[in-house]
């Protein structure tokens, strides 16, 4: 018996080092998906809304990848506190134990609702994977349940705490969003001040931040009240991220005009997914422009058309593919932006009217509407070169005094240090510093 437990000894201690290090490599590769689990979700939740504004790191062009460094952060105290809080294998275990449980139930519920509402399958089908996945995982379910006061707690309370930040910044949003779409200004306002809007508009292009893409948002009203002056032409600029993985480049400028022409005014709404860059690129402004001044030549040529609608709201889609058809008739020969949008309307109406079929063509005289489009471009142009000034709001959301002990505790409290730590807008639209003016109003609910 001596010789067979010394035996024993001799060759645990031989397979020691070998079973440690394949535990060691399991362990780093179960960290590094824990870690890139959690930045993808994040990532995801922070596109939908979900989730306060942190910084994401973009580590590779070629690749989708990034880094959350306050994540990380997080995750390192987390690991360390519960590693030294328990100081026990079987508590971890219980811990773990729990968690990965809990996923298998949240993720069999997913799948059921998938199979009834997308897949559209039949109720047997449903009822049958139901049972034979719930039998299973309820057993495991059951047994963890024993464990939730040796350690497995540690998990449902890590969920309940993302859970209140995310639903108190949720609440908060909601309710941020609602306040300014009640409160924005109707375009009969804006009409009745006339086209210098009651004011100075000094050379330059405004670019106006808002959550809203209809109607034209309170912070303008409060700043052209505050201050007696607006730029010549003003963008109300509008950055929506959609519930969809990615949304064509083609598609993701939306302008359209607000107001007569002379108003100068337009509104752009930008979307993204939320697997697309949501960092701003360097080239977001510039990108904004061409598509705004495709939007004037576009609308000309709507306005020269007999029949256009040219009061309707034009789809960017439609915009691009003519940029493409124009791009691939003239890759050959150099042209201004004026020059395209005249010879663009000369052949449509070559190709549309019989009696210049046989005629040449020997010069191309500008119609009244070439001639405005060719001003307004310049005159978008050189309000450009004056400068481009980006205005973004910063709404304060308080409770009222009569509200209720959670709407106070939700507004006043959690979602207004949500905001103090998370990024502000100007950092998630890369605005630079010297052209940002920030408009500030309070809201009580």
């Amino acid at each position: 018996f001596v010789a067979e437990k010394c035996r024993l000894i001799i060759f645990a201690e031989s397979i020691y080092w070998p079973v440690f290090s394949v535990a060691t490599a399991a362990a780093i590769v179960a960290s590094q998906a824990t870690i890139t689990a959690t930045f993808s979700l994040i990532q995801q939740a922070l596109a939908l809304g979900c989730f306060p504004r942190v910084k994401v790191v973009y580590t590779s062009r070629s690749h989708h990848q990034i880094y959350i460094p306050d994540i990380n952060w997080i995750l390192m105290i987390l690991c360390i506190s519960v590693t030294a809080g328990f100081k026990n294998q079987s508590q971890i275990g219980n811990a773990a134990g729990t968690a990965v449980v809990i996923v298998m139930l949240v993720t069999t519920f997913l799948m059921i609702l998938v199979m009834i509402l997308v897949w559209r399958c039949h109720w047997t089908l449903v009822l049958i994977f139901a049972c034979l996945t719930l039998v299973v995982e309820g057993t495991y379910f059951s047994a963890v349940l024993l464990k939730v006061n040796q350690g497995g707690w540690v998990p449902l309370v890590i969920a309940v705490a993302f859970f209140i930040v995310m639903y108190g910044w949720h609440y908060g949003t909601v309710i941020r969003f609602d306040i300014e779409m009640h409160s924005k200004v109707s375009m009969a306002w804006i009409l009745g001040l006339g086209p210098s809007l009651g004011l100075v508009r000094v050379p330059g292009i405004g670019l106006v931040y808002s959550e809203i893409a209809t109607g034209v948002p309170r912070i303008f009203s409060h700043f052209i009240t505050n201050l007696p002056a607006i730029h010549s032409v003003v963008v109300f600029v509008c950055v929506k991220y959609l519930p969809v993985c990615t949304v064509p480049e083609e598609e993701r400028f939306l302008v359209k005009r607000i107001g007569p022409n002379n108003f100068h005014m337009f509104r752009c709404v930008v979307r993204y997914g939320y697997k697309d860059d949501h960092k701003k690129d360097d080239d977001f402004e510039e990108k904004l422009f061409d598509n705004l001044f495709t939007f004037v030549r576009l609308e000309s040529l709507m306005e020269g058309s007999p029949g256009s609608d040219v009061s309707s709201i034009l789809n960017q889609q439609t915009i691009q593919s003519r940029d493409a058809m124009w791009n691939n008739n003239n890759n050959s020969i150099p042209y201004s932006s004026a020059d395209l949008s005249i010879t663009s309307v000369d052949s449509i109406e070559l190709a549309d009217s019989p009696m210049y079929m046989s005629q040449p063509l020997t010069c191309s005289i500008p119609t009244s509407s070439q001639l405005v489009e060719i001003d307004e471009i310049e005159f978008l142009n050189r309000c450009r070169d004056a400068g481009v000034v980006h205005i973004l709001g910063n709404t304060v959301v308080r409770a009222r005094r009569d509200s209720n002990c959670f709407k106070k505790m939700a507004v006043d409290y959690l979602y207004a240090f949500l905001r103090k730590i998370c990024r502000g807008n100007s950092v998630l639209f890369n605005v630079p510093h010297e052209s940002l003016l920030s408009v500030g109003q309070i809201f009580y609910v």
